[in-house]
């Protein structure tokens, strides 16, 4: 059986490093396939599973495939799709609103 080759979007590297100037920890699970999303980000005790996305791409080949789709409607914990460094301080800022508001 040949091996699947599992791609990662150019942006992935500067996602990661976002992500971890916030204090985060990210963990690279775009290898799991099987529609898994490509990043598992942990910040101050919550988990979220995170699917990169290459905003330079048409927003044609930015969408879910067909697998990602499916892991993403059956999911039921906390589930992103981040296709910038923008993206990844908005996801930050509100987990601190919904903090501030607890």
């Amino acid at each position: 059986m040949p091996k699947m080759r599992s791609r990662v979007d150019r942006n992935q590297a500067e996602i990661v490093e976002a992500f971890r100037r916030y204090g985060a920890s990210v963990a690279h699970t775009h290898q799991l396939g099987k529609g898994f999303p490509d990043l598992v980000v942990g910040y101050h005790g919550v988990n979220w599973l995170v699917e990169v996305k290459d905003w330079m791409k048409p927003q044609s080949q930015r969408v879910l495939t067909p697998a990602e789709k499916e892991f993403r409607d059956n999911w039921r914990g906390t589930y992103h799709i981040v296709e910038t460094i923008g993206d990844v301080a908005a996801l930050i800022e509100e987990y601190h609103h919904r903090q501030e508001a607890a």
